[in-house]
């Protein structure tokens, strides 16, 4: 039966390529259902408990590395699978960090996909084959660098920087997150004291090449 099939939930800020995952793993497992941010994914995600969630790291109000970061907190035994266009070996590297068990280029072919469900639900680690013997050097050299910097913000000033980052004034950030403006002020100034920002433009810098900003 359909109800005893692993759940799967999908995260992508594009419809068409959710939708197309749906397709392609709805014969094998049971799609319980689709988001297009980060903010969405972390509430639906503990509302309907999924075995695997596929998501991509490049989300508005909250990106998928956070996003997921917060999720493997909350739902310790929920596997991520990563699905990006991003090969950058430091993405790579932080998103395995931040608890994913697979990492899939959105080039990857149709039954590439299928396979690192099947091989992250047997407790395997899963990495696109174009990816792999470069990454798993780099893994090896770069974790102390990649955990004091994802350790330099907190989880509320890294919700809030990604709101500013992507243009959201500091109210509209404070309904959002439902804070008050003088929080995310707050935050905000606290961040630029701890990151050496001068101007709110590098704060935006930092958050981009962070790979913080959705899509």
């Amino acid at each position: 039966m359909l109800t005893n099939r692993p759940r799967i939930l999908i995260a992508d800020d594009h419809t068409l390529v959710a939708e197309l995952c749906k397709k392609l793993l709805e014969p094998e497992y049971n799609v319980v259902g689709t988001v297009n941010n980060g903010h969405d994914l972390v509430q639906t995600a503990i509302e309907l408990r999924p075995n695997v969630i596929l998501v991509d790291i490049t989300m508005p109000v909250l990106n998928g590395l956070d996003a997921g970061q917060q999720l493997k907190e909350a739902l310790r035994t929920v596997k991520l699978i990563f699905l990006t266009m991003n090969h950058d070996n430091d993405v790579v590297a932080e998103a395995f960090r931040r608890g994913a068990s697979g990492y899939l280029l959105k080039t990857c072919a149709a039954e590439e996909m299928v396979l690192a469900v099947r091989e992250v639900l047997r407790g395997n680690t899963y990495m696109s084959r174009t990816l792999e013997k470069d990454t798993i050097s780099y893994l090896r050299r770069q974790p102390v660098k990649l955990v004091q910097e994802a350790e330099r913000l907190t989880k509320r000033q890294r919700e809030v920087l990604q709101l500013l980052a992507e243009g959201k004034l500091m109210k509209e950030v404070g309904d959002i997150l439902n804070v008050t403006t003088r929080t995310v002020a707050f935050h905000k100034y606290r961040m630029m004291e701890v990151l050496g920002a001068k101007t709110s433009a590098d704060l935006v810098k930092y958050a981009v090449r962070n790979h913080m900003t959705g899509s």
